[in-house]
């Protein structure tokens, strides 16, 4: 649920050159190595299926740490949704709050204040019980230390007091009232723990760790594999497999010929080639799920800190909103759609996406169809806001010509596919693109310093869209000049988006919220921080002869890696030996098959954030 932070960049998870995951029970056939595949040390690879069943899957993501407190990147969010359980989880049906740690909670005072009471009997997985002092302790830290708010800071803005009057109760005392559940999207971390930490904000939490999750993170080594072992002692069972295995590949090409070569079970974040190409594959089956994520192009409208100093080297021209609608006016999200991604996905609006249909803009909103593709409004929007042609056709103002960096990942396929199209659509209107292919940490870096112009971005977003709203306040600019200290999904800043947020977050009339909701993203449309062109659908692909049991969230149509909770793998069990449980067969209830996994997209589609929400995350 969590997207994240100026590293926004970095919680993003590209929903189309993404990780490939690899299910399979380790065996002497599949010792070597497939072409790609950065090997683990093969003592942390199990030896045989007989001693164990482990799930393997193949992934690109980048890790900065697993320390829930501070990592912003996309997939070790997606690994803390197994390891540690939340006050309150997100349904798997339709994503609203449901029993996690709580087992209920009631809203007393307006809305001002949030009770919860614990479930009977939770422990972590060394055996202590889990208790409200935890809960209580996991929300101060977050609350009084800024180094510990990095990641999820935004979840308690609005905290006035966390109380354990008991063992089992947790009281929140809110600011003001708010709607969205305040147990939502927080990992809740072990006191016992934690408190003999000296510095906790620079723990890595990657051995011996203690988790409230189906699985939990059992060793990690850098660019090559992330492996997670069963918890026993998870409340809703144990898992049926004994281990999920990340391995590392370098391209997600080889990541698919490893699926067909079954050196691997599950693949996600297929391009529309590569899923195509799996169709009819011996023992694989494929799905098309609605996506939670937005893809995006980010225009750097003018980088500043909280506190109002600017930073970065950014083209002044795109703080003039006019040439920022000039662009949207020039770009044809349609044809992006239907050429890029052969329509497997919905065109976009706003950065909350059609998944969520009661908070996407609409696309007969106003504020859609006055921007909606038009070159030729695009070039008398630069007309009017004193951009000239120059003989070579490019616009020129003041002697200076409108000429805008792109960055572009070169390893992304997709994002070079899109820029093509960008680039020629740009220069009809008189904007000169320079494309600036290089890798995703050299943009990442740019970005978060404030140093580009324009790059590709995007998130997971949460059921609840406050998170990913938050982002875009004021209050969430950088808090230092090098870009760092907060998370901001595109540096953009506006009063009054500002009193709009306020505004939904304390209206508890369901309607009313989505309606203030809806004027806060049509603002943002307006304002053109950035260009959403489309929520793709996740393509993801898996070993049906090996694994079942997967789950789909949301249960119709949905998505099995990066979702906005556990139930992707939670239930996960070698074919042949699953029983019917709650768990859902993939391969033969959902069309086209889903695996699970949380692995995440192999292009850090970079944000300014990552929040999970996204999925995170």
């Amino acid at each position: 649920m969590r997207t994240r932070p100026r590293t926004h960049l970095i919680r993003a998870l590209s929903a189309l050159a993404g990780a490939a995951l690899i299910a399979a029970p380790v065996s002497a056939a599949h010792a070597a190595a497939p072409a790609g595949v950065r090997t683990a040390d093969s003592s942390a690879a199990p030896s045989s299926a007989k001693e164990t069943k482990t799930m393997r899957i193949a992934t690109s993501g980048f890790v900065d740490s697993f320390n829930p407190w501070t990592s912003i990147y996309l997939t070790p969010t997606n690994v803390f949704r197994y390891m540690y359980e939340n006050l309150v989880q997100n349904s798997d049906v339709d994503g609203s709050p449901t029993k996690g740690l709580a087992d209920h909670w009631k809203v007393e005072d307006g809305g001002k204040k949030w009770v919860f009471t614990l479930q009977d009997g939770l422990t972590w997985s060394d055996g202590k019980p889990i208790t409200s002092a935890d809960v209580k302790y996991t929300y101060d830290q977050m609350m009084t230390n800024p180094d510990l708010a990095v990641a999820n800071g935004s979840f308690v803005a609005n905290f006035a007091a966390v109380k354990a009057p008991d063992a089992k109760t947790v009281e929140i005392d809110l600011k003001s009232a708010q709607a969205p559940n305040p147990g939502i999207e927080v990992p809740i971390l072990p006191q016992h723990v934690w408190e003999k930490v000296a510095d906790p904000a620079k723990f890595a939490n990657d051995k011996d760790v203690v988790g409230s999750g189906p699985f939990l993170l059992e060793s990690y080594k850098p660019n090559q594999f992330i492996t997670l072992k069963a918890n026993p002692n998870f409340w809703r069972g144990a898992p049926k497999i004994d281990k999920i295995q990340y391995i590392y590949y370098t391209n997600s090409d080889a990541q698919v010929q490893a699926l067909r070569s079954g050196d691997v079970d599950f693949v996600s974040g297929l391009n529309p080639t590569q899923y195509q190409a799996l169709k009819g594959a011996s023992g694989v089956t494929e799905h098309s799920g609605i996506g939670r994520r937005f893809s995006s192009i980010s225009f750097n409208s003018g980088m500043k800190t909280v506190d109002g100093q600017a930073f970065g080297d950014g083209n002044p021209a795109l703080q003039d909103v006019n040439v920022r609608q000039a662009i949207r006016l020039g770009t044809d999200t349609k044809t992006l759609l239907d050429k890029v991604l052969n329509g497997l996905g919905t065109s976009a609006t706003s950065f909350i996406p059609a998944s969520y249909p009661q908070w996407t803009l609409p696309g007969d909103d106003p504020a859609v169809k006055a921007l909606a593709f038009d070159q030729e409004k695009a070039k008398q929007k630069l007309d009017d806001a004193g951009w000239k042609a120059g003989a070579d056709g490019i616009r020129e103002k003041d002697g200076r010509p409108l000429s805008l960096r792109l960055f572009v990942d070169s390893t992304d396929p997709t994002q070079q596919a899109v820029s093509q199209y960008f680039q020629p659509w740009m220069k009809a209107i008189g904007i000169d693109i320079k494309i600036v292919s290089t890798d995703s940490d050299t943009i990442n870096a740019a970005t978060v310093a404030g140093n580009y112009d324009i790059y590709f971005s995007g998130w997971s977003v949460s059921p609840d869209p406050d998170y990913q709203l938050s982002i875009s306040t004021c209050a969430s600019l950088p808090t230092k000049t090098d870009g760092t200290g907060a998370t901001s999904q595109d540096g953009w800043c506006n009063a009054d988006y500002d009193a709009l947020y306020k505004e939904q977050l304390a209206q508890t009339d369901q309607s009313k919220r989505e309606a203030v909701v809806h004027k806060m993203l049509a603002l943002n449309y307006t304002d053109t921080a950035q260009i959403s062109y489309w929520y793709a659908n996740n393509l993801e692909a898996y070993r049906s002869d090996r694994f079942t049991g997967f789950r789909t969230m949301p249960a119709k149509g949905g998505i099995i890696a990066n979702q906005s909770g556990y139930w992707g793998f939670m239930d996960v069990a070698p074919t042949g030996s699953a029983s019917s449980g709650s768990g859902v067969n993939v391969g033969l209830v959902v069309t086209g098959g889903v695996v699970g996994v949380v692995v995440v997209g192999a292009i850090v589609f970079f944000l300014l954030r990552r929040r999970r929400s996204a999925d995170v995350e």
